[in-house]
């Protein structure tokens, strides 16, 4: 222990020495050339200001970006003067990960090619690429182009791909090395959950704080297209939809449902999908408190004829997010509990996390972070990291 104890510590002196190399500011704040901290606090969570960002298509209705567009002498053609383009670099160094028992320097664990903005006027862009996710190129994830006020009907439309928890909570946002495992778990042979797909998203939202999200979904994650060049591999749609409503100025409250059917890969098996689930979110200056709770049920995850009995799957996460001086705060903690009971024998998952950020600099992060995995896959283990998390 004194030796691993040993090799952290220098590891984290390692981590700060090479952070503090680094500057610059991400695209979007470039841009309008504003402090991260408008959008984010820390980085990557978005602020309501973000959330509004984000939503109005990555424009600012309050600022104008100078020389954004080329003066082509064309009217009718807008032209990104200088493309946006930001980096984030991750690195963590892992005790005990899987149980394994290992001390491992997971470094460079994520390296991102981000790039985002408006097109024109009410047309919007965003994409990151994975130039590195632990240790291979992923390719896109997120990649879709985004209609803000269609035909000023206040009705916002997203075409590609995107997470369909996005109208959630945001996974790609987290603090967390621990993820939201309600979001990824899926059941038997089933390929639906409810991380990336392909399809439109709709989005409107009311004066009285009342929201709406529909997705129309392929179904079949973001894989690559098969020889007949056809991505989905079915014939079905599936369907996501979430209401959401503001209680004052601190609660948020939701509810969301999915349905959809997915063809088996070889034979004649068709499982059809049902997930619904319930969030709140509690949010005051100095903390946040967020909540999700989902069930799921599959009549045919394995594909067989006849259909075997129903599985039921049951579970969802709370976390909480300290900022001991509010927007102003350099550090923050972060405590998160996750829970799933899988119908299957060795899926069941409880973990319970706690983080630690300091920043260094608005756009560095220095990270800590203990799990106890109380049932897990790789049975109960504790897992110990701390990291380095910049975006420029």
């Amino acid at each position: 222990m004194k030796r691993t104890t040993l090799i952290l510590c220098v590891g984290l002196i390692i981590g700060l020495t090479a952070a503090e190399t680094l500057a610059g500011m991400p695209a979007f704040a470039r841009k309008y050339r504003m402090s991260c901290n408008v959008c984010h606090n820390p980085f990557p969570r978005l602020k309501a200001y973000g959330e509004e960002f984000a939503g109005n298509g990555f424009v600012l209705a309050d600022k104008d970006a100078p020389r954004y567009y080329a003066d082509t002498g064309d009217d009718t053609l807008s032209l990104i003067r200088d493309l946006p383009i930001a980096l984030r670099l991750e690195g963590h160094i892992l005790y005990n990960n899987a149980a394994s028992e290992r001390l491992d320097f997971a470094s460079p664990y994520i390296v991102k090619l981000l790039s985002g903005g408006a097109i024109a006027k009410n047309i919007s862009y965003y994409l990151y690429f994975f130039l590195g996710e632990r240790g291979e190129v992923a390719g896109l994830e997120d990649a879709f182009i985004m209609f803000n006020d269609l035909f000023k009907t206040g009705v916002s439309v997203t075409l590609g791909q995107f997470q369909v928890s996005d109208p959630l909570f945001k996974r790609e946002l987290r603090l967390t090395f621990e993820d939201y495992e309600i979001y990824r778990t899926r059941t038997g042979a089933s390929i639906i959950d409810l991380t990336y797909d392909r399809g439109l998203m709709f989005n409107f939202g009311f004066k009285t704080g009342t929201d709406f999200t529909v997705e129309v979904l392929n179904g079949s994650g973001i894989g690559e297209a098969d020889i007949f060049r056809n991505f989905d591999n079915d014939t079905y749609k599936n369907l996501f939809a979430r209401v959401s409503q503001g209680i004052g100025d601190h609660l948020s409250v939701g509810a969301c449902a999915y349905h959809g059917k997915e063809a088996a890969a070889e034979g004649e098996g068709v499982n059809r999908v049902w997930i619904w689930g319930v969030d709140a979110s509690l949010n005051f200056d100095k903390f946040e408190l967020r909540a999700q709770y989902m069930e799921r049920s599959d009549d045919n995850p394995f594909f067989v004829a006849p259909p075997a009995e129903e599985l039921m799957t049951r579970g969802g996460f709370a976390e909480l997010i300290f900022l001991p001086q509010g927007d102003a705060s350099r550090w923050y903690g972060v405590l998160l509990f996750n829970w799933v009971d899988h119908p299957e024998e060795g899926f069941d998952y409880t973990s319970t996390s706690a983080h630690v950020g300091l920043l260094l600099r608005r756009n560095i992060r220095l990270v800590a972070e203990f799990n106890y995995l109380g049932r897990s896959p790789y049975g109960e283990h504790a897992r110990v990291g701390v990291g380095v998390i910049t975006a420029f």
